[in-house]
Parts: C-alpha cells; structure tokens; sequence
C-alpha cells in the first residue's frame, strides 16, 4: 500500500486545528512529580482556540499529577492520524470556571461534572509543542509548534 503525498505544513495546522474544534476525545498521559509511574486516560475536551478545557476527579493519579507537575502530553486521533500536543496545565475549580465555559463544556462532551458527588476539577492546557503525522512520510517537519508558538503563519 502506497501512502498519500505528505501534507505540507500548512494543510497539516489546518487539519489539526479541524480536529481540536471538531474532536471530543483525547488521551491524557501524567507522571507523578516523583519520577512516579505514568498515567494514561481517554477524557473529554473542548477547545477554545488557544487552550483545551478537560475534566478529571481531584483525587484521581491524574488530578493530581495534573496538579503537582503543571503538565501533560495529550493524544488525538488514530494511528494513521495523530496529534500530539505537550502543554502546560492549569486547575481550575468548578467554582472558578465561568459559568459560559462549564456550559459550553457540558454541551459540546455531553458530560457535566459539576453534577456529580465526587469532586472534580476543570483544567486548561496550553499547547507548548504540537506534532502532527499520518504516515513516516509525514515525520520530517511533524513539529507545527514550538515554545507556544505556531511554526506556521495562518
């Protein structure tokens, strides 16, 4: 089987900003600050443009790696199509979280843990690293950002 032509650049941002808007599911990978185990769990998000919003129990190991390290790897899509995103994170009470984004939230992922017994807290991640491939003919210039910024203009 002979894959695709790679994407440029350009097309690979654009379809990774079509799965952020349009996906709602993506793999959480933690690691406790102590050099502990890694974590890995499927969760809901919403993205906002510029950061993604997920949900997790407080006392979850990922509540609180989430918590204690301020940071997460993040996978969307298969195999053949994935996104990558590294970013730093930021708890957020259910308290704290504008009424419009829990909305919002509630909708979009059909789950709403502000009506749950158990504790739960928002977090927002901001994407420092993003990489982006469907075949190994896609590896080369996989990276479309870096350091919080977009390698390319939109």
């Amino acid at each position: 089987m002979t894959p695709p032509p790679a994407r440029s650049a350009e097309q690979r941002k654009k379809d990774t900003l079509h799965r952020l808007e349009n996906d709602v599911d993506v793999w959480v990978a933690t690691a406790a600050p102590d050099g502990g185990a890694p974590y890995l769990v499927p969760l809901s998000f919403v993205w906002d443009g510029t950061a993604l919003l997920i949900a997790t129990p407080a006392e979850s190991p990922t509540g609180r790696n989430l918590v204690a390290t301020g940071r997460a790897r993040l996978g969307i899509g298969p195999t053949r199509d994935v996104v990558l995103i590294e970013g730093v994170v930021r708890a957020v009470t259910p308290e704290d979280l504008p009424e419009e984004d829990a909305e919002v939230f509630a909708g979009k992922t059909g789950f709403d843990p502000r009506q749950l017994a158990s504790r739960y807290l928002y977090f927002t991640v901001i994407p420092q690293r993003v990489q982006a491939w469907r075949e190994e003919n896609e590896l080369r210039g996989r990276e479309l950002m870096r350091d919080g910024e977009w390698l390319v203009a939109d």
